[in-house]
């Protein structure tokens, strides 16, 4: 009779551990960053089916990285768990900080559970509030551990690199545009050199505090990315100097008040007939 080989609990779990790290390294990295009116997410992602980023409640999003399948599991149980708290007793009993809980107690429990795998994914929830100081987010690893991040975080990748660009060029309180070009430069730094990566490959989605809508999430389109990557800002296209002016009208500026100072001649009225009297002879 074989018997089995005994390994010992603290090299069981650093073998799972190892296992989930690098399989959670293969895949592209995710940041979420704080700016003046919500939370952002954004990642690499060329595919426009299989998100890496999702909404889960009305001031909740969540995002993941690793393997697909998976994460896609917790992120239906957490949109169950909160469709069925919110509808039990009120909307505003769902918090990020009570799935985080959730999520934490799954991924432990996976992880210690020596009958399967643990999972290849990290995971971030996190919460807009009314104001920047109630903005939540958390961060829990394939282990179930949760850490409470303040104004950007960095998962799955080249997470190092990412979050050493971050902490040298993330301002507190920046508009959209500017948290967003912040966020893709860092992305595409490395050490081997920095690259630029399309409007077509990214993934991003925020949650807006301003918006008046109760739901809070909203993915930005790629026509409005390559708006504000290419410079243009936040609004609309960008226009040339003289685009939308018609041929032949005169531009603004010193020019234009001249000509419309120039003395100009008063309009000829036509000459008006005398009235014609059409009474007729008295009756009698």
């Amino acid at each position: 009779m074989t018997m089995p080989f005994y390994v010992s609990p603290e090299q069981l779990m650093k073998d799972r551990a190892d296992f989930a790290r690098k399989g959670i390294a293969r895949g592209r990295s995710v940041a979420v960053i704080q700016y003046a009116d919500g939370i952002m997410f954004v990642s690499e992602n060329p595919s426009q089916a299989l998100h890496k980023v999702s909404e889960i409640y009305d001031r909740i999003a969540f995002a993941a990285v690793g393997r697909y399948n998976e994460f896609e599991n917790l992120r239906i149980a957490g949109v169950r768990l909160a469709d069925m708290r919110g509808y039990a007793y009120d909307r505003r009993d769902v918090t990020g900080r009570g799935l985080a809980n959730a999520y934490a107690q799954t991924l432990g429990t996976i992880f210690s559970s020596g009958g399967e795998k643990p999972y290849e994914v990290e995971i971030f929830v996190a919460e807009v509030g009314d104001a920047v100081a109630d903005d939540q987010i958390y961060r829990l690893t394939y282990d179930g551990q949760v850490a409470d991040e303040h104004d950007f975080a960095v998962m799955g990748g080249a997470a190092e690199s990412v979050t050493a660009h971050l902490r040298e060029h993330f301002v507190l309180g920046a508009s959209l545009a500017d948290a967003l070009r912040v966020a893709v430069a860092a992305l595409g730094h490395s050490d081997s050199g920095d690259r630029v990566i399309p409007a077509s490959d990214l993934e991003v989605a925020i949650l807006d505090r301003t918006r008046t809508q109760q739901r809070k999430f909203k993915r930005l389109t790629e026509e409005r990315l390559e708006r504000i990557l290419g410079g243009s800002g936040d609004g609309g296209p960008e226009a040339g100097p003289a685009a939308e002016l018609p041929s032949g009208a005169p531009a603004e500026g010193p020019a234009a008040s001249a000509e419309s100072d120039s003395p100009v001649a008063p309009p000829v009225s036509p000459p008006v007939s005398p009235p014609v009297d059409r009474s007729g002879p008295p009756l009698d």
